[in-house]
C-alpha cells in the first residue's frame, strides 16, 4: 500500500522490515513552522502509522537545521481575526489544533522525539505529549507564547507541570526565556542529550529497535499512572476556558482533565513563532 503524500510531513522507513518509521516535519526552509495543513495532516499520519502492522515504533524528527520554530505567523491571521469577530470561532479552532496534538497520546505505538536545533512555542505543546524525548547538545527551548500575548493552550500548560513540576512550568511559561538542552535534561523534559544529530539518530534507532510488545506494555502502565496524578482547575466559565481531555488509550485508562483560562482582554492579536524566522528570536 502506497504511503499518503503530505504537504508538511514525510514518512520514511530507513531500514526495511525494522518496524521503525520516521515521521519528519518537512518544511525546512520555514524552520518547520506549524501551519493549518500540519494540524490537519498530523493526526492523519499518526493514525495511519498506528494502524499499520509493519510499524513498531515512530520517531518524530524535523528536516533541516531546526526541529520546529512554533506556529507559522502567516497561518494565524484567520484565527486572530476570528478572535475579534467571534470568540467561539477562535475557541473551536484552538480546540481542533489541540486535539491534533493529543493524537500523540492516543497513539498505541511508542513515539520518540528526536530533537535538534530550535524547539519553540507550539513545538513545546507537541514535545510534552511524546513517550520518549531525546535531543542534541545544540537544542534549545522556549515556551514563547507570553512574549506574543498568547496562552500556551495546545497542551503545554496542561502537560508540562506533570513533567517538570508546577513551579518550573510556571516560571518557563511566564518568562518565555530560552533554556538549553542541559537544563531541559535537568528538568526532565528530555531524557538524554547527544553530541550530534548523527549520534541522536543512532541512539533513537537503537531504542526504537527494542522489543515492541514489552515496550507497548510498559507504555500503557506508565501512561495510566502518569495521568492518575493529574490536576484539575477551573473558573467555571465555559466561554473563558478550554477543556482538555486526553484518554491515554482506547480502553479509557488514565483520563486526565484540566482547564485553562484564556485571557479575553488581549490588546494585540499576538501570534506564535513565525515562518522563515521573521519574528523568531534564535
Amino acid at each position: 500500500m502506497a504511503e499518503e503524500k503530505y504537504k508538511t510531513l514525510e514518512v520514511v522507513e530507513k531500514n526495511p522490515k525494522s518496524g521503525v518509521f520516521h515521521l519528519y516535519l518537512n518544511r525546512p526552509r520555514q524552520r518547520n513552522a506549524l501551519t493549518h495543513d500540519f494540524f490537519i495532516e498530523f493526526p492523519k499520519a499518526l493514525y495511519a502509522l498506528d494502524h499499520n502492522r509493519d510499524v513498531n515504533v515512530i520517531v518524530l524528527s524535523g528536516a533541516g537545521d531546526h526541529f520546529c520554530s512554533g506556529i507559522d505567523i502567516s497561518q494565524l491571521k484567520s484565527i486572530t481575526q476570528s478572535y475579534h469577530d467571534a470568540g467561539e470561532s477562535l475557541r473551536r479552532q484552538i480546540l481542533a489544533m489541540r486535539d491534533s496534538v493529543t493524537t500523540l497520546e492516543q497513539c498505541r505505538k511508542p513515539v520518540i522525539a528526536s530533537i535538534h536545533g530550535a524547539y519553540i512555542g507550539g513545538a513545546i505543546d507537541i514535545v510534552t505529549a511524546y513517550d520518549l524525548r531525546y535531543c542534541t547538545e545544540d537544542a534549545f527551548f522556549s515556551v514563547k507564547e507570553v512574549d506574543l500575548v498568547l496562552a500556551a493552550d495546545l497542551g503545554t500548560l496542561q502537560r508540562l507541570p506533570l513533567i517538570v513540576g508546577y513551579g518550573n512550568a510556571m516560571e518557563l511559561a511566564l518568562t518565555a526565556r530560552r533554556f538549553s538542552n542541559s537544563e531541559a535534561k535537568q528538568l526532565g523534559l528530555v531524557s538524554r542529550a547527544f553530541p550530534s544529530k548523527d549520534d541522536l539518530d543512532q541512539a533513537g534507532s537503537c531504542v526504537a529497535g527494542r522489543d515492541f510488545p514489552a515496550a507497548l506494555c510498559n507504555r500503557k502502565i506508565i501512561g495510566a499512572r502518569y495521568f492518575s496524578t493529574g490536576y484539575e482547575a477551573t473558573n467555571g466559565k465555559m466561554n473563558d476556558t478550554l477543556e482538555y481531555r486526553s484518554p491515554r488509550d482506547s480502553d479509557g485508562h488514565g483520563t486526565h482533565t484540566a482547564y485553562i483560562e484564556i485571557e479575553r482582554e488581549r490588546g494585540g492579536g499576538g501570534v506564535d513563532s513565525g515562518s522563515g524566522g521573521e519574528r523568531v528570536e534564535f
